[in-house]
């Protein structure tokens, strides 16, 4: 099975990510990206869901057409890592994570995206708490939801 780096990106009105009390990351009207590593995701799975996430054109033009990015609305991107994206429930009732990349390389990887994201032109770039009990609120817009793979299979 080939690796694949997984996101699940919401169009959002507003998002806020909370740890034990104190708000991590909050954002108004952008982009908030859950943000899973596969066990063998390299550099190359990163540079292909950032490049995706800075550039969907998923917000209205003046035509109210999904036609403009988050960098062409100059909006904000919430990025919260979550290895359940990995989890496996094809057999049983509970969840395998046996596809999900181990702690240290995915911290890695998650912490590589936000940079990415910046050097991408995202002038406001939020994140959540790496391995942490996080909770998070949303306003979707739309609702959008979007899922990426590296590997394209979905």
């Amino acid at each position: 099975m080939l690796a694949t780096m997984r996101a699940v990106v919401q169009r959002v009105r507003r998002a806020q990510v909370t740890v034990d009390g104190r708000v991590t990351g909050s954002i108004d009207q952008g982009l908030l990206v859950f943000l899973g590593a596969g066990a063998g995701d390299q550099a190359a799975d990163l540079t292909y869901i950032v490049d995706k996430v800075v550039n969907l054109r998923i917000f209205a033009d003046d035509a109210g057409k999904m036609n403009r990015s988050v960098l062409d609305i100059t909006g904000g991107v919430l990025v919260v890592s979550q290895f359940t994206l990995y989890g496996d429930a094809r057999q049983g009732r509970r969840p395998a994570f046996t596809g999900a990349l181990e702690p240290v390389a995915a911290r890695a990887l998650y912490e590589q995206s936000l940079g990415a994201i910046r050097a991408a032109g995202v002038s406001r770039v939020e994140a959540g708490e790496f391995a942490a009990d996080m909770q998070v609120e949303l306003v979707n817009d739309g609702p959008v939801t979007i899922l990426l793979d590296s590997r394209k299979s979905f």
